[in-house]
């Protein structure tokens, strides 16, 4: 068996402009698997991993998210 076959899978978790500004741990995360909340970027690249879990946030598809100056 290789290191890749017993690796545990990573939630993805897909997100909307609604969720805007993503962060890990993110509300519905149970209590267990709290770790330092982290903000990620999701608008650049459409997706990315938590530093500390692991877990994949995505843009859903079709989201369009619209720029305020900031």
């Amino acid at each position: 068996m290789t290191a890749a076959a017993t690796a545990p899978a990573h939630e993805v978790i897909e997100v909307g402009a609604e969720d805007l500004p993503v962060y890990c741990p993110n509300p519905k995360a149970p209590l267990w698997s709290m770790h330092p909340r982290v903000f990620l970027d999701v608008a650049h690249t459409g997706s990315t991993r938590c530093p500390y879990c692991g877990a994949e946030y995505r843009l859903k598809p079709g989201t369009v998210l619209t720029s305020h100056g900031h």
